[in-house]
C-alpha cells in the first residue's frame, strides 16, 4: 500500500472564517434596517429581500459554523475529523434558499392586483444601502469563492442580495416617477426567480460531494492513462476518486505492477512516481494505492474498472 505525502491536509474553507465572520455581521445589519423599511413603506420586494437576507444570514452562521468544526482534528472513528460539515452546510444552504424563493414567489402571486400603498422614498433609501453594503460583502469574499463550497455559497447568496437591491431599487424608482406599485410586485417576483437556479446549482454540486462523485474537471479516463503511463505498471483497476470538502479531493487505485519489478524491490520508486505524476497533473496530494502483481486478481473479489 501507498500513499501520498501529505496525511494531514488543512482545508481551504478554514481560510475562510475571518471573511464569512465579516460578511455576516454586513448580512445582520442590512437585515435589521430592510425589514423596518418594509414595515413602513409596505414593500413586498424589501419584505422579500428582507426574507432572502434572514436566509442568507442563518447559512452563513451555519457555513461559519461548518468551517470552524472542520478544523478539528481528525480522531477516534472519525478519520477524516469533521470537514465533511462544510458539504452539509451547503445543502441546508440550498434549501433554505429554494424555501424562500418559494415563498417570495407565492406571496407575489397573491399580491396581484391587489398591491398596497408604498413609500418609494423610503423604500429607494433602504435599497440602496442594502446594495452598497452587498458590494462591500462580495469585495470581501471574491477571492475565497472559487477555492471553497462554503464560500462560494454565501458569495452567491450576497450576490443574489445584491441583484434583489437593484430590483427593490429599480421598483421604487418606477413607483415614485408614475405610481404604479405593481411595480413593486414584479420585483419580489423578479427576486424569487433570481434565488432558484443558483440554489438549485450550489445544492447540486453539494449533492455530488455527497454522492462521491469524481471531483470537479478530473476526467478518470486521463488518470488512468496517466497510471499506466508509469514505468512498470501494467494496469489500473478499482480507481476512485472523490471530494472529501472543498479543496481536499482523494484517490484510491489497486495498480498492477509486473512481477520482475516487485521481486527486484522496486516498488517504492513506482509508489513515489504515482504520487508524483497525479498531484502534479491533477493536483491530488492524498493518494492511495495498492500494488499487486498480474496474478493478484485471482485473490480478489470481483474488480472494477
Amino acid at each position: 500500500m501507498g500513499a501520498g505525502h501529505n496525511h494531514a491536509p488543512t482545508t481551504v474553507a478554514g481560510a475562510q472564517r475571518r471573511r464569512l465572520g465579516v460578511v455576516l455581521a454586513l448580512t445582520l445589519l442590512v437585515l435589521v434596517a430592510e425589514v423596518a423599511g418594509a414595515v413602513l413603506s409596505g414593500s413586498l420586494a424589501l419584505l422579500a429581500d428582507a426574507g432572502h437576507m434572514a436566509t442568507d444570514a442563518a447559512g452563513i452562521a451555519l457555513a461559519l459554523s461548518a468551517v470552524t468544526l472542520a478544523q478539528r482534528p481528525a480522531r477516534g472513528r472519525r478519520t477524516f475529523g469533521w470537514q465533511r460539515v462544510e458539504i452539509l452546510a451547503a445543502v441546508v444552504n440550498g434549501l433554505l434558499l429554494i424555501a424562500v424563493a418559494g415563498y417570495v414567489l407565492v406571496e407575489a402571486i397573491r399580491r396581484i392586483g391587489h398591491p398596497p400603498e408604498i413609500s418609494a422614498g423610503l423604500m429607494l433609501v433602504i435599497a440602496v444601502g442594502g446594495l452598497l453594503v452587498n458590494l462591500v460583502s462580495l469585495t470581501v469574499l471574491h477571492q475565497g469563492s472559487g477555492e471553497s463550497l462554503t464560500a462560494r455559497g454565501a458569495y452567491l447568496e450576497v450576490l443574489g442580495d445584491a441583484l434583489g437591491s437593484v430590483a427593490v431599487i429599480v421598483a421604487a424608482v418606477v413607483i415614485a416617477t408614475t405610481g404604479w406599485t405593481g411595480a413593486d410586485v414584479v420585483a419580489s417576483a423578479a427576486i424569487g426567480c433570481l434565488v432558484l437556479p443558483r440554489a438549485w446549482h450550489l445544492l447540486r454540486e453539494a449533492l455530488d460531494v455527497l454522492l462521491e462523485a469524481a471531483p470537479k474537471g478530473v476526467d478518470l479516463g486521463d488518470v488512468r492513462a496517466h497510471i499506466a503511463g508509469v514505468d512498470g505498471v501494467l494496469g489500473v483497476h478499482d480507481l476512485h476518486a472523490w471530494t472529501i470538502t472543498s479543496g481536499l479531493p482523494v484517490l484510491s487505485a489497486h495498480v498492477v505492477v509486473a512481477d520482475e519489478a516487485l521481486a527486484a524491490g522496486h516498488g517504492g520508486r513506482i509508489l513515489d512516481a504515482l504520487c508524483d505524476c497525479l498531484g502534479e497533473h491533477f493536483d491530488m496530494d492524498h493518494c492511495t494505492f495498492q500494488l499487486e502483481g498480474p496474478a493478484h486478481a485471482d485473490h480478489e473479489s470481483p474488480v472494477h474498472d
